[in-house]
């Protein structure tokens, strides 16, 4: 669930535009011994503006019809972006320590920081990172697990299928190590990738490529770690009560094979990742009987496909008094898997020209979870629209962590209400038993991702620092699953795996804290909507669909993308300055008195 025009490039999407479309001279062009820092930074956001739906339009089609033949043009396009990126770059450092105008001094710096694949300036090195990059996105996006041959190959979500609905241990722990067979052959290509975009954050003036992505923040980089740590602190105490009854559950399930006071084996938790816990809520429905919310059913009983899908999650955004979306979008996204051809399943959300050619790329069926999906990557499109009007350079979310948000935002408003009003559920009563089964539902997918999302990019970093050498990347994975998730591996793993490269997003290079600082934001944002609305009432029964008062205070957040320090653009929306984890407490109290009666004379932590 991803924005590819933020996460394949500089402040709004370097790497994925990356250089001038012609011939052979596709390098930013040298600033002239006049030109001032306004000029080059005029320029710059014009060039990259023309350049854009040339490389957006290749990269698309490599997502969407994986062969050799357009790997090898994304891996070209690639190289190109990493040299054009890297001259700009290197041309920026002339105005260092020259005054600028406010503006051109924060795109300057947007431009020194913004690229998450910082490249080496050799140019042999700019085409063997991007081949590197290339290839593990290929692996990933090509995987099966064929245990005898070719006719016995499962591919990702048959797999993951598996983990969702099988409660067979040893059915769950094939599936598990199958897909892990995958990633291994990343393993020497990530420890090159390594050596390789160190060395380009070096050439920038960062310690180390983690130092580089933690300085997107307008803050010290390093004091980020302990600004991801305070929030963390805040909600630790409800996945500690949500793990402790969880491993409880599964040890009455699982019998001793789930130790009643260690940590779970991941292939327990009902998803690949050990990420979401969802499709465990029938072993863990609090109360029985209580009517569920079976919008599942409800999908298929009244026949809706992706589009009509699409559709209602446009209605919603609607509702808020933004435009519908351009004709374009329906002709030219990907909605369902083709037959014909191997893509990218993951949903993504892209704005491939920056006037309106704004699409999605999903495998959508009709289901709950992709139908919040589809809310979450319109999220993203109704960003992208809302700042199409700034200059290139601050076409971004306020950091990364509002674009991942916005989304996720407006999940929190699909409540019973507003599922009854447009038709998915019946006649809904609602009960304390009833509050307390649905927040276990949600809680099970958003809070425990919440420390996941915070491993992977400590790994990261641990693994850019040097604090976990290439010799011990796959134990440092397990030792900080185990640390902050309370999870471990079910079977012995060793440095010939590499189980982060299981997960996309560490193959395709997408930086992760933003799904952590999302899942905080969208808490918060969403009490400050529900406040503009003028709902009055429990934070987890506000909807604010409809509410013309809540969407524009959304809509004027949104549109400043990132022209202001993530900061103003908070507290314009929420009044304060400073992230809060406290409205994920206010939202979840009921579930809370509930896990505590719960875990009452068990021993909790690991």
């Amino acid at each position: 669930m991803i924005d590819m025009k933020v996460i394949l490039g500089s402040a709004a999407a370097l790497a994925l535009v990356g250089c001038m479309n012609g011939d052979d001279s596709r390098t930013a062009a040298a600033p002239g011994a006049d030109e001032s820092a306004d000029a080059f930074v005029e320029r710059l956001n014009e060039e990259l503006t023309e350049v854009h739906p040339h490389h957006a339009r290749t990269a698309w089609i490599a997502a969407t019809y994986i062969t050799p033949d357009t790997n090898a043009l994304a891996s070209a396009s690639t190289a190109e972006q990493l040299a054009w990126v890297s001259n700009a770059i290197e041309d920026s450092k002339r105005y260092v320590g020259q005054a600028q105008s406010g503006d051109v001094a924060r795109m300057l710096r947007l431009l020194q920081v913004g690229s998450s694949l910082p490249a080496p300036r050799d140019g042999a090195k700019q085409q063997e990172l991007a081949e590197i990059v290339s290839r593990m996105r290929a692996v990933y996006g090509s995987g099966k697990y064929c245990p005898d041959g070719e006719d016995s190959c499962r591919t990702l979500p048959e797999l993951e299928r598996v983990l969702a609905e099988n409660r067979d241990y040893d059915a769950q722990l094939d599936a598990w190590q199958g897909w892990r067979t995958v990633s291994p052959a990343m393993r020497d290509d990530y420890k090159r990738f390594i050596e390789l975009t160190n060395e380009g954050a070096r050439e920038l003036g960062f310690r180390d490529t983690g130092h580089l992505w933690r300085s997107a923040y307008d803050m010290d980089a390093d004091a980020f770690y302990e600004e991801a740590d305070r929030l963390w602190t805040q909600v630790k105490p409800l996945y500690d009560q949500l793990h402790c009854h969880v491993r409880a559950t599964l040890h009455e399930t699982y019998g001793d094979r789930v130790p009643a006071d260690g940590p779970i084996p991941a292939h327990l938790l009902g998803n690949m990742w050990a990420q979401s816990w969802d499709n465990l809520y029938p072993l863990l429905e609090p109360y029985q009987g209580v009517s569920d919310l079976d919008v599942d059913a409800a999908l298929e009983a009244q026949d809706y496909d992706a589009t009509r899908m699409t559709k209602l999650a446009e209605d919603f955004f609607v509702s808020l008094g933004m435009e519908r979306l351009p004709a374009s979008f329906w002709e030219r996204s990907m909605f369902t898997k083709p037959r014909d051809r191997e893509v990218q399943c993951h949903a993504s959300a892209w704005d491939i020209d920056l006037q309106g050619d704004v699409r999605i790329k999903m495998c959508i069926e009709p289901t709950k979870e992709m139908l919040t999906t589809i809310y979450h990557e319109l999220g993203h499109l109704y960003y992208d629209l809302a700042y199409n009007h700034q200059p290139y350079l601050y076409q971004a979310g306020a950091h990364d962590g509002f674009h991942e948000g916005i989304g996720d935002t407006l999940e929190l408003s699909l409540t019973p209400g507003y599922l009854q009003e447009v038709g998915l559920i019946g006649e809904y009563t609602p009960s304390d038993e009833a509050v307390v089964n649905q927040q276990m539902k949600l809680a099970l997918a958003k809070i425990a991702f919440l420390p996941f999302s915070k491993v992977v990019d400590q790994w990261r970093w641990d693994a850019f620092a040097g604090t976990a050498t290439t010799d011990e990347l796959n134990a440092r994975w397990w030792e900080l699953r185990e640390q902050f998730q309370g999870v471990a591996a079910p079977v012995e793993r060793s440095e010939s795996d590499f189980d982060p490269g299981a997960k996309f997003h560490v193959p395709n290079n997408t930086p992760y804290t933003r799904y952590f600082l999302a899942h905080i934001l969208q808490f918060q944002f969403h009490r400050s909507l529900c406040e503009a609305a003028g709902f009055e009432g429990p934070l987890h029964e506000c909807s604010i669909y409809g509410s013309k008062e809540a969407g524009e205070k959304l809509s004027a957040m949104l549109a400043l993308g990132t022209s202001k320090p993530w900061q103003d653009a908070l507290a314009q929306l929420t009044g304060s300055r400073e992230m809060d984890a406290t409205a994920i407490i206010d939202y979840f109290a009921p579930l809370m008195g509930y896990l505590e009666q719960q875990n009452q004379g068990r021993q909790c932590g690991w």
